[in-house]
């Protein structure tokens, strides 16, 4: 008599985590009727307004979504057209008290001048244009010379220590023809950093902060930064009074490879991004050599023609777009009329690389044509600046607002649910009972 073979396996099945939902895009028409806008800023002492900055020369103001006036009109003092014009705005930290903002622009001889303002002791919003003051630089001009009509950089970024940031370009041409931006005694092609909370009758309008990573070097100008950079179009830090950690992120326009963001971890002065000798990933013109090395690599880069203009973008900190959009860094293409988001994933010695890269493009619809800059408002969303003339929200109508800042953090996930089975073999014919995992 034959009997039958028993054998008995054990099967543990575990179930999924849930992954939260990508968030789903969309953008409403904030405010139009704009000539070439580039930048959005919130007033850090008003929450219900914002300032426009328009490329000719003009700013305007918005207050609960309508422009009720213009904040400052430079028009006659603007060489505006091509990458020339208004490039940048940043409030003071202290603006609410003492009325400070700087702008960047082109002049009328095509050179780069910085100029601190005040708002207007009997209107908060406007400007006194009487109270302009321009920046001095080392070599005693009150403004930086540009060899070309391109590359000027533009954009002014106050950071988490109080200083301003200030993105240059290389000068312009093609391929960074005298080295700039590897020039120690050239501003250009650099990230400068300085210390403007000096008092009004200081010559310069600024003071060296002892901590910049150059200074004590005879040969390299103490403003500087940061070298490498080929024209940075916007720029941001990753706010820490929302839970960001302070990380400089940088949008770098590129010759006709790469286009490139590159990283940089809270207070992590000294670095070079390596242009001319590198674009993106890859070598680029090495006839002469570097100011210093290591090259620092880009966090993410993407090749021509899927972009042809980088704009930098910030990550998101806000609570509208909900909890899994949270820390993602949202970026688009000027020409090619494309954004996308990402995280970034940065290992314990500071170096990052992009993942997750999501497009947004198809469902931005207007939003992403000629997308010339991002901008937050006073709760931390963001906005897109459409160079053709508008302003749109980003939303998510899906969406769960994520927890404000420094709420306590949620509990963690259950542990996956295990599922056991017991299947018997009788002979060839499988027969399954409920058992305990083991």
């Amino acid at each position: 008599m034959c009997l039958p073979l028993r054998i008995t396996l054990w099967v543990c099945v575990l179930g999924a985590l849930a992954r939260p939902a990508a968030a789903q895009l969309q953008a409403e028409l904030y405010v139009g009727g704009f000539e070439a806008p580039i930048a959005f800023v919130q007033d850090p002492s008003r929450p219900d307004v914002q300032v426009v900055v328009e490329q000719g020369g003009r700013m305007r103001v918005v207050q609960n979504g309508a422009i009720v006036g213009d904040f400052l009109d430079l028009r006659t003092d603007v060489l505006a057209g091509g990458e020339q014009g208004l490039l940048g705005l940043a409030f003071a930290p202290d603006y609410a008290s003492s009325g400070r903002f700087f702008v960047n622009f082109t002049n009328r001889s095509g050179d780069t001048v910085i100029a601190r303002f005040r708002r207007a002791a009997q209107d908060p919003l406007r400007a006194d244009p009487s109270s302009r003051f321009d920046l001095q630089w080392p070599n005693g001009e009150r403004f930086i010379a540009q060899p070309f009509a391109n590359h000027n950089g533009g954009h002014l970024v106050f950071g988490p220590d109080g200083y301003l940031y200030i993105g240059l370009g290389d000068g312009g041409s093609g391929n960074d023809p005298m080295h700039l931006a590897q020039n120690p005694a050239s501003l250009l092609g650099k990230m400068l950093r300085l210390d403007v909370n000096v008092g009004d009758a200081d010559p310069r309008g600024y003071a060296v902060p002892s901590d910049n990573p150059f200074v004590g070097r005879g040969n390299v100008l103490p403003e500087i930064w940061a070298f490498g950079l080929r024209n940075p179009w916007r720029y941001s830090f990753d706010d820490p009074a929302r839970g960001g950690t302070g990380a400089l992120i940088i949008g770098d326009v590129g010759q006709s490879r790469f286009e490139e963001i590159d990283y940089e971890p809270a207070q992590s002065g000294g670095r070079n991004y390596g242009w001319r000798n590198r674009e993106g990933p890859i070598s680029n013109v090495t006839s002469l050599p570097p100011f210093s090395e290591p090259l620092v690599e880009p966090a993410y880069s993407y090749p021509q023609p899927e972009g042809r203009s980088v704009t930098g973008g910030g990550i998101y900190r806000g609570r509208a777009l909900g909890g899994s959009f949270v820390g993602r860094y949202l970026f688009g293409d000027f020409i090619t009329g494309r954004i996308w988001s990402l995280r970034f994933d940065v290992a314990p010695d500071g170096r990052a690389t992009a993942t997750d890269v999501v497009e947004h493009t198809g469902a931005l619809g207007a939003a992403a044509a000629l997308p010339a800059s991002f901008g937050t408002d006073a709760d931390g969303e963001w906005y897109v600046v459409s160079y053709a003339g508008a302003i749109h929200r980003l939303i998510d109508p899906t969406a769960t607002p994520a927890p404000p800042p420094g709420s306590p953090s949620p509990p963690p996930p259950a542990a996956p649910a295990r599922l056991c089975l017991q299947v018997h073999m009788i002979g060839f014919v499988p027969v399954v009972v409920t058992g305990r995992c083991r």
